[in-house]
């Protein structure tokens, strides 16, 4: 579970109550022009917070940092990122081997490498891109890739069998990943416990604890903050186990589901954009 937050206080709780991974988002270039006009908001996290979330974990949460998508000042960027104790480095919005390549030289071993798979050109070239030396894991960025796409809603690509299909070829190449997000169990759209089970369906390892979920953006109530973290996290987990149990009847029943849910969701976005 990974969850994105540049207040030190919010971090101590999310580790706490053992969400794995702290994300400082440090990704702007391009992105507002990409996500305009959606419900999404744009990060101001900046390098600086890198260093006071890295002081504000005590170990048992990973540090991960998302840098911008290949640029003139990368290398400088991605430096200071592993000085301030970055554990996972993030490559958003890439579309070429080449990108990834220098982007794996940049890091140079230093700390672990998550490629955000999220443009139809990263898509295109994924056989390529995989067998570059030093990828550590893949992350499926749903938000912009539906936007490539022109859906209407991020999980049609997870209904459509597109996830499971990049999913495939991911796992054939050995290497970890994970896709999308999730908001507590019994709330988003498409509620959490249907994503959840089609994650171990796939074999993914990791998915973003989503706005959805609890939004530090806006909210800075720490004792709400610990509420939803205990409660809300306890109730995944709890989910998780029982799901390590569950039958492939089970599963291919929930996927059926999912496409239900997703069809009937898209019928609603129609009816109120007509």
């Amino acid at each position: 579970m990974m969850y994105i937050t540049n207040n030190p206080e919010v971090a101590k709780i999310a580790e706490k109550y053992s969400v794995d991974r702290i994300w400082v988002d440090l990704e702007q270039i391009g992105k507002k022009e990409r996500q305009g006009g959606m419900d999404t908001v744009q990060s101001m996290h900046s390098v600086e917070d890198v260093r006071k979330i890295r002081n504000s974990i005590v170990g048992k949460a990973k540090l991960q940092v998302r840098v911008n998508p290949i640029h003139h000042g990368s290398q400088n960027e991605i430096e200071r990122v592993i000085a301030y104790g970055a554990d996972i480095i993030m490559l958003p919005f890439f579309s070429t081997v080449d990108e990834v390549g220098n982007f794996i030289k940049m890091v140079g071993g230093r700390a672990r490498t998550c490629l955000l798979l999220e443009t139809i050109g990263a898509e295109q070239r994924i056989d390529e891109i995989l067998d570059i030396p030093g990828i550590d894991e893949v992350h499926i960025g749903l938000n912009d890739l539906h936007l490539q796409y022109h859906q209407k809603f991020m999980f049609e690509l997870l209904a459509n069998g597109k996830v499971e299909e990049i999913c495939r070829k991911i796992r054939s190449k050995g290497i970890p990943y994970g896709f999308g997000g999730i908001a507590k169990l019994d709330e988003g759209m498409l509620p959490a416990r249907h994503i959840i089970a089609e994650h171990y369906r796939l074999g993914s390892v990791m998915a973003i604890l989503s706005r959805s979920f609890y939004d530090s953006w806006i909210a800075n109530d720490l004792k709400e903050v610990e509420r939803t973290f205990k409660y809300g996290l306890g109730e995944i987990r709890e989910y998780e186990q029982r799901l390590e149990h569950e039958t492939p009847e089970f599963f291919e029943n929930n996927r059926q589901t999912v496409i239900k849910e997703v069809e009937s969701i898209l019928k609603v976005i129609n009816s109120k954009r007509n």
